[in-house]
């Protein structure tokens, strides 16, 4: 209820109808639940566009909806290319499009669907920063470092990328995480043992490749690593960067794949301005002991999300979403099940 001068008013949340997902390969399944499950409990329907590649998943992801006793057809899969994904858009049943993947991928999807005015919402890449104050317990945040780093081998939108670290723990923070990362085992992702495994595509690890080699030919520091794995899998050794500076590939770019670019600054202000110095705006990491001085400093990073002496992670309870070229929109949460709902409002005298 809010209170007007009408005898009753208040805000309904109606659902929109049948949204489109265009989903990625590289969580094939959570990627996907972090949509649904808010859009259904609006009262939404959802039509599932996957990645070519997983056709397996997006059937099994159709088929445990309905083991859960969802009415039938009110989730289902699409089995089409990405060439006829306009023409889904532009279908009148569409209300909604919603998208994970490239930033190529979500401006084209927008522009399809802002031609048939229809609301969009994009989570696309990210660079996200992972800032170290000279004050941080460095063995706890340098173990949580190579894990925000090398989630599902470094392909991780929210995965840590550009490590900006005050220059009175730059030795210490290179020598130890240059430690845990050559301690890694890399090797088939079936094994038990293996802690790295391959990336996706060749082309994946070439474009990777390049980058390294261009920021190195730029001045950057190798530590660790920096070249491919030879034999069968796109595998790439685990690598460590340091004096990663603006102008270089490292500093600029999203990285998918198991690379550290430790960028060093002079104090908290200008680590603060070198996070911000970039097109990306998805999630980021702080850390300091100083906790007030910790959450200022996260309403200053430009994002969607800051923690504090944690890595970056998808969680239920907090909206997920970004700014800046990361696209925009919310999934998860209250936040995430209102987004794909028309928000009336209703006055009665």
């Amino acid at each position: 209820m809010v209170e007007t001068n009408a005898s009753k008013s208040f805000i309904s949340f109606e659902p929109l109808g049948i949204v489109l997902a265009v989903m990625p390969w590289n969580f094939p399944f959570w990627q996907v639940f972090r949509f649904a499950a808010p859009a259904l409990m609006a009262g939404n329907a959802v039509v599932l566009k996957h990645a070519s590649n997983v056709p397996g998943w997006a059937l099994a992801i159709e088929n445990i909806f309905i083991k859960a006793g969802f009415p039938e057809n009110l989730f289902r899969t699409l089995m089409i290319s990405a060439s006829q994904v306009e023409a889904i858009i532009m279908n009148p049943h569409i209300r909604a499009v919603t998208l994970t993947g490239s930033e190529v991928a979500g401006m084209n999807v927008a522009a399809i669907a802002a031609r048939a005015l229809k609301k969009t919402v994009l989570e696309l890449g990210g660079s996200d920063p992972y800032i170290v104050l000279e004050d941080a317990d460095i063995d706890k945040c340098v173990a949580t470092a190579v894990n925000a780093r090398m989630i599902n081998n470094g392909q991780s939108c929210i995965a840590a990328k550009r490590f900006i670290v005050v220059e009175s723990r730059l030795e210490e923070i290179e020598s130890k995480k240059a430690q845990i990362m050559s301690s890694l085992i890399v090797g088939d992702p079936l094994l038990p043992e293996s802690q790295v495994g391959p990336l996706a595509r060749g082309d994946l690890r070439d474009e990777l490749h390049a980058q390294v080699k261009a920021s190195l030919d730029a001045g950057a520091r190798l530590l660790l690593g920096g070249k491919s794995i030879l034999g069968p899998g796109f595998f790439y050794e685990p690598t460590v960067i340091s004096d990663v500076r603006t102008g270089m590939s490292l500093y600029h770019e999203e990285t998918f794949g198991p690379v550290s670019a430790i960028i060093p600054v002079k104090d908290a202000e200008e680590a603060s301005s070198v996070a911000n110095d970039s097109e990306f705006g998805l999630g980021g990491s702080l850390w300091t002991n100083d906790i007030v001085r910790g959450e200022k400093l996260a309403r200053a990073v430009e994002s969607g999300a800051v923690f504090v002496n944690g890595m970056t992670v998808s969680d239920p309870r907090l909206p997920f979403g970004e700014i800046k070229r990361s696209g925009y929109g919310r999934e998860l949460s209250h936040f995430g099940i209102r987004e794909f709902t028309n928000i009336k409002s209703i006055w009665i005298a």
